[in-house]
């Protein structure tokens, strides 16, 4: 019988309605001896896909697209507007699994990311990390909730698609069930299957609640990335270890923090 969740079994279909309380505790991740995989989010770490094409504007577009008696479903879990286009994918998706509605909707989102990625600011020192990282020899994957086809533009654009080869992982592995979005931990199993990385010498750098869950689900150490004090809170307070304000500027430096990742607290 085929473990779902175990990324060696590149064939197993992950089970979208896995709970997220199965997690497999921090503590017993053993320190690897190296870091030989390291798992990028896309939105953040890389680069700042909406700052000159804003996501509230996106948003605002699809659900003004969608059917009344959708859009009025839709919501945000502070009860406020809804912001974030992924909230609105996720939802549609379970209002209407496997359904034309959110296809299209995914294919409409798709579009607005294209648009986003032509203006899309690199995330500082991303480039040099990704570049040293691979002429180290680490593999480099990069695990989004974002179209992999926005991912493969940004990236061919930058001069940094040879870094990651076809090790880029989105949502459009099943655009008709988001339930597979970040924190389940598909495109996370997915990458350690393509780059036949174990998890406990993986390391993924995110900037999210749902990436650091992804993570822990699959025994792979997380290094938070958060430009503003209350993000690196939320971070801490879910019980990412370590957080940092500027992503590492050399191979060296990220493996003493991926080190810093097996011990408990935080950074000073």
């Amino acid at each position: 019988m085929t473990d779902p969740l175990d990324p060696l079994d590149a064939m197993a279909p992950l089970d979208a309605t896995i709970p997220l309380d199965t997690m497999a505790p921090l503590d017993s991740i053993a320190p690897p001896d190296s870091v030989r995989c390291v798992l990028f989010d896309f939105d953040g770490p890389v680069c700042a896909l909406f700052r000159n094409h804003p996501a509230p504007g996106v948003a605002g577009r699809l659900l003004d697209w969608l059917p009344a008696g959708v859009r009025h479903l839709v919501r945000a879990e502070d009860g406020g507007p809804v912001t974030d286009p992924q909230v609105i994918l996720r939802a549609v998706g379970e209002l209407d699994p496997g359904g034309a509605l959110v296809s299209e909707l995914e294919a409409r989102l798709t579009e607005e990311e294209v648009l986003a990625t032509e203006s899309a600011v690199p995330t500082p020192r991303a480039a040099e990390l990704i570049r040293a990282l691979g002429d180290a020899g680490v593999a480099l994957a990069v695990t989004t909730n974002n179209s992999p086809r926005v991912v493969r533009r940004y990236l061919e654009r930058t001069g940094l698609a040879d870094c990651f080869g076809p090790h880029i992982h989105g949502r459009t592995h099943d655009p008709h069930d988001p339930r597979r979005l970040k924190p389940h931990p598909d495109s996370l199993a997915r990458a350690l299957a393509s780059t036949g990385a174990a998890a406990g010498e993986s390391v993924m750098i995110g900037d999210a609640v749902a990436d650091f869950l992804a993570a822990k689900q699959l025994g792979i150490r997380f290094l938070g990335y958060a430009t503003r004090e209350s993000k690196g809170e939320v971070l801490y307070e879910v019980g990412a270890r370590v957080v940092v304000d500027e992503l590492p500027g050399s191979v060296v430096e990220l493996a003493a923090l991926a080190d810093q990742l097996s011990r408990d607290g935080r950074l000073p």
